[in-house]
């Protein structure tokens, strides 16, 4: 019978807001549940430290993590991030409330195919390499890159990149100070097992990794335990996915390996460089190499589903544990956890994990046995005396109290010495730079390390992050060894950064706006362009921020540039009235231009013959479309019929291009054309009227 454990958590109501409806996941640092926000009546997922990592000596820096935690993921504004929206304190609950994103993740995806297709996997890479190119942009490395953390929205078909919280700030992680390396050890890459340093390219061999296993369903280093795993990545090169799917492109194979590659110079630079790379490789592949996947591996067993009815937390996926597998860094001190269970460790593996009982050698403190000091008076005593009988009672005794006196201050004397280099150089000198000092202010960390017979120094800088007048960093940092009477020096925040809108940016061209900018510390965000009849092209019409305001440094201003005059298509024209044609070119915002009228004899007068450009031609506001207007039919000369019989005179005005209207007299009986009207000229088409008797 199974057995049901109850979340305490389960319906609570934490911080008066966040109302717990169900548990989502567990990790190596907090679970995340389910909530309804009530003041803004929307879900979200609550992130909720677990309380023992808050107690003991080291809660400190745990809850110091898990709020730096928050101020890295909050700093990140994109679409591929899960965004962090709140965080605070319940009591002893510290929480994060972050985006809600309904659906499953990466991991459950290839649980259920087994391998994904050249397109799929491409698309789930580019919006990683995406979220970590705007990470890194903001210094920022996510260090735990996996499918775990790749979440699937419930369409299926965009992701969003979770759990920053191993990220840090680049300064701040090129070692590790705890001894141990955070993150999943399948994905992690060589420079962070072998020294703890790491950074954007460390996120790229996450990648690398992250795309060999969804080409080929299986991960490219294989071990019975942790550390056989992180030594093949320390000392293999991951093989090509083409050795296990050789119909994949060669370009494609090479992209894996090269994200993936043990020296870190090999790699693009950061998530932005590799996702311009993978571009790059996806525009060389054709469609049908797009559509195919490769066959899942032997033994791919998918998933059974899950019964109807059964609420998402009865699956076995349901609770994904987010194990951190915590490696030993290269010259850490002390034995492993736990016993290895490898009978003859790999060569070099000595270098950076120690013998286990490294630290329990004990040095003897006497090598031989202690021995009388011998004295002149005793030894001729000695010598009279037969062996085994006592001395005489009459010897004076002062020679044994002398030997007291004496042993007794070379005990003291060496106590006193040794008393002495213990607290001078030996292990009494030295003291751990306690936790807790970070992220508070200079008062409460001066108070801190004074109660630990330390002394301070500060220095101020700017940090985006920390609030003003919070300690940014420590050197020595929380846990190092430092001597009793030593000190720490302390980096105090200044807050963020401050810097003003450069003025005149109104009227000038984009690129000197841009540039001025960039003079001024700022980033120029994509340029919004607005259609304009009478800004010119490329000129800047408005900025996101008033000239001359305080902004923070990391400000991204937008500009608003003119794309000049709108465009427009050109309508027919052909065939109607002059006035009306150009009343409806001009509501389009074109100007109109007449040539001179020409005759027609097929357009009337007064209408549009001819225009320019034509209809459905692509221009913008303010072009000028050229119009003809027909003048009527021309003007020629009307032949004299007078005296002609009454066919001939028909035929000749006819021929000319005339109608012709016969009025007879008297029945036209002599049949000759007396008169006609018009004579002279007349428009070609025109009526000619005879008067025939």
């Amino acid at each position: 019978m199974a057995q049901v454990t109850t979340d305490p958590l389960l319906g609570r109501l934490v911080d008066g807001r966040y109302e717990i409806t169900s548990r989502i996941a567990r990790g190596g640092m907090a679970t995340v549940y389910l909530a309804v926000d009530r003041r803004l009546d929307r879900e979200v997922a609550l992130k909720v430290m677990h309380p023992h990592l808050a107690e003991g000596v080291d809660g400190a820096a745990f809850v110091s993590r898990f709020r730096r935690e928050a101020r890295a993921a909050a700093r990140l504004a994109h679409p591929g991030v899960v965004a962090v929206y709140d965080q605070g304190l319940d009591g002893d609950t510290s929480y994060l409330t972050m985006e809600y994103v309904p659906g499953s993740n990466l991991r459950r995806e290839l649980r259920a195919e087994g391998t994904l297709t050249v397109g799929r996997t491409l698309d789930v890479l580019g919006e990683v390499l995406g979220a970590l190119a705007a990470a890194h942009r903001k210094g920022l490395v996510h260090r735990d890159v996996k499918p775990e953390n790749v979440l699937v929205t419930t369409e299926g078909r965009h992701v969003k990149v979770a759990d920053f919280g191993l990220a840090r700030a680049v300064t701040e992680v090129t070692s590790t100070t705890t001894g141990t390396v955070l993150g999943t050890v399948a994905y992690l890459a060589p420079e962070v097992i072998a020294t703890g340093a790491c950074d954007a390219r460390t996120d790229v061999y996450a990648v690398g990794v992250l795309a060999y296993e969804m080409l080929t369903g299986t991960l490219p280093h294989d071990g019975a335990t942790p550390i056989q795993v992180a030594f093949q990545h320390v000392h293999d090169d991951i093989p090509s996915p083409a050795e296990r799917e050789p119909w994949l492109p060669a370009q494609l194979a090479d992209l894996v390996t090269r994200f993936a590659a043990r020296e870190p110079g090999r790699r693009p630079a950061d998530g932005g460089a590799a996702l311009d790379a993978l571009r790059a490789v996806r525009a060389s592949l054709a469609p049908e190499v797009l559509a195919r996947r490769a066959e899942p591996p032997a033994g791919f067993v998918p998933p059974a589903p899950v019964p109807d009815g059964a609420a998402a937390s009865d699956s076995a996926d349901a609770l994904d544990a987010d194990e951190l597998d915590a490696i030993p860094v290269a010259a850490a001190v002390g034995p492993l956890a736990e016993p290895v269970p490898v009978t003859t460790p790999p060569d070099g593996i000595s270098a950076w994990f120690p013998a286990e009982d490294a630290d329990h050698a004990t040095e003897p403190l006497v090598d031989q046995p202690t021995t009388r000091v011998t004295t002149p008076a005793t030894a001729s005593t000695a010598a009279a005396s037969p062996a085994g009988t006592a001395p005489p009672r009459h010897r004076r005794r002062w020679p044994r109290v002398l030997a007291w006196v004496l042993g007794l201050v070379v005990l003291l004397g060496g106590a006193g010495y040794g008393a002495w280099w213990y607290f001078e150089d030996g292990p009494g000198a030295w003291t751990t730079v306690p936790a807790g000092i970070e992220d508070v202010t200079l008062d409460e960390a001066t108070a801190i390390l004074t109660t630990h017979g330390l002394t301070s120094s500060s220095t101020e800088a700017y940090d985006d992050t920390v609030p003003a007048g919070s300690v940014v960093s420590a050197d020595p940092g929380e846990g190092a060894e430092v001597r009793r009477d030593g000190s720490v020096a302390l980096v105090v925040s200044l807050g963020v950064r401050m810097v003003t809108v450069p003025d005149g940016l109104v009227g000038s061209q984009q690129s000197d706006a841009e540039a001025a900018l960039a003079a001024a510390d700022l980033e120029a965000g994509p340029a919004h362009q607005e259609w304009s009849d009478t800004v010119p092209v490329g000129e800047v019409m408005d900025v996101s921020h008033a000239a001359n305001a305080s902004v923070p440094h990391s400000t991204v201003v937008t500009l608003t540039v003119s794309g000049g005059p709108a465009p427009a298509t050109v309508t027919q024209q052909v065939g109607r009235d002059r006035a009306d044609a150009q009343a409806a070119l001009e509501d389009l915002g074109f100007a109109v231009a007449f040539t001179a009228d020409e005759a027609s004899e097929t357009v009337p007068a007064g209408r549009v013959i001819r225009q320019t450009p034509t209809s459905g031609t692509q221009a913008h506001r303010l072009d000028t479309v050229t119009l003809t207007v027909s003048s009527g039919p021309p003007i020629i000369d009307v032949p004299n019929v007078v005296g002609m019989r009454t066919g001939a005179a028909t035929d000749t005005l006819t021929r000319a291009g005339f109608e012709v209207d016969t009025v007879k007299y008297l029945g036209g009986i002599l049949d000759t054309v007396r008169f006609q009207d018009p004579e002279g000229t007349a428009p070609k088409g025109s009526t000619v009227k005879i008067t025939v008797w």
